[in-house]
């Protein structure tokens, strides 16, 4: 469950035991702080919340707490809705393309520019009258504090704007794709949260207030997430020397918690610890190990009820419209792909 592995030239401890777990993500004694971007990474993913420490942490935390809070998030559900009807009229359209990383980031950085000056400029023009109260208008509030207490760099600005896009789009988007998947390959699931979504919403676009009644979906989504989770690990380093369990780590090594040995140890979920199963989920995630949650201690995601919501519109309104089935091909590659990964090369 705990190993040494090597992150390039960096000693990484990779710990799935739950206890060993727990230490690492309460962290009071901050002996374990996030690990520092790259100068590549800081680029690309912004230097915000999800990398930051100290003062400045606590400071960008307030204004995230204010933003995905109460009666915020029932007001961000319209412009949720409103992306899913966009999403879904260009869905036959959508393509990838590779681009290099320089202008992967020139392109982010004006794009984030250009909707920063929109705000501004609405203000200046007398369209509105602030800035607004989502966590755009916090940010650029912030920005214009006269206090220097409560007031954010232009740097700190776009690279919150930055980080809080990627922490959404690309954890939303893996999760998405799994449920999407998991549901075609799990025709009677797939069956139950559609009759759950129209026996609440109907054909009308959903609301916040039935949003919490999708008992099934939840399942579903947390069914994948422990499977599926859109990241592997959360990284973390060794400010100074500190005993951990049984083991004493010398400062400056690296600590991975490894999310998905913990989501597949049959010790925690049982001996079909690979099954997608989501009626393990229907009594809430507390009952559904043999082990309490460990949760993610005084760092949890800020943004994470917004993006359950999320994903709960986004799937209701694909259901309402779509029946997804596998291609044959897919078929063909889900049935051979266990088959190909445990054959032995000789």
């Amino acid at each position: 469950k705990n190993y040494l592995s090597w992150s390039s030239v960096r000693a990484e401890l990779v710990i799935s035991d739950p206890e060993l777990v727990k230490k690492v993500l309460r962290n009071s004694e901050n002996f374990f702080p996030k690990r520092k971007l790259s100068d590549i990474g800081e680029k690309l993913l912004g230097n915000g919340l999800a990398f930051i420490e100290g003062e400045k942490w606590a400071k960008h935390r307030k204004l995230a707490d204010k933003a995905f809070h109460g009666e915020r998030l029932k007001n961000m559900t319209p412009t949720i809705i409103a992306s899913v009807e966009t999403m879904l009229e260009k869905w036959k359209a959508q393509e990838s393309k590779e681009i290099e990383s320089e202008k992967l980031e020139k392109g982010i950085q004006d794009c984030v520019m250009e909707i920063i000056k929109k705000t501004e400029n609405k203000v200046v023009s007398g369209e509105a009258d602030s800035f607004g109260d989502d966590y755009l208008g916090l940010l650029v509030n912030a920005y214009h504090d006269l206090n220097d207490k409560n007031k954010l760099s232009l740097e700190d600005l776009v690279g919150e704007c930055k980080t809080i896009y990627f922490a959404g789009q690309s954890t939303l988007g893996s999760l998405l794709s799994w449920i999407v998947l998991h549901l075609a390959i799990h025709g009677d699931w797939q069956e139950k949260a559609r009759r759950e979504v129209i026996d609440i919403f109907g054909n009308q676009n959903p609301l916040l207030e039935g949003i919490t009644k999708l008992k099934t979906m939840f399942m579903i989504i947390n069914g994948t997430l422990r499977l599926y989770g859109p990241i592997n690990g959360l990284p973390r380093e060794v400010a100074r020397e500190v005993q951990l369990g049984k083991l004493v780590l010398p400062a400056n090594i690296d600590i991975l918690v490894l999310n998905s040995g913990l989501h597949r140890d049959p010790y925690l979920w049982g001996d079909d610890v690979n099954l997608f199963k989501p009626e393990r989920f229907s009594e809430r995630i507390a009952k559904a190990t043999n082990y309490n949650a460990t949760g993610s201690g005084p760092r949890s995601c800020v943004g994470m009820t917004f993006a359950m919501i999320e994903t709960k519109v986004v799937l209701s309104m694909i259901l309402q419209r779509y029946t997804v089935t596998l291609s044959p091909m897919s078929t063909l590659q889900y049935l051979l792909f266990p088959l190909y990964h445990n054959m032995e090369f000789k």
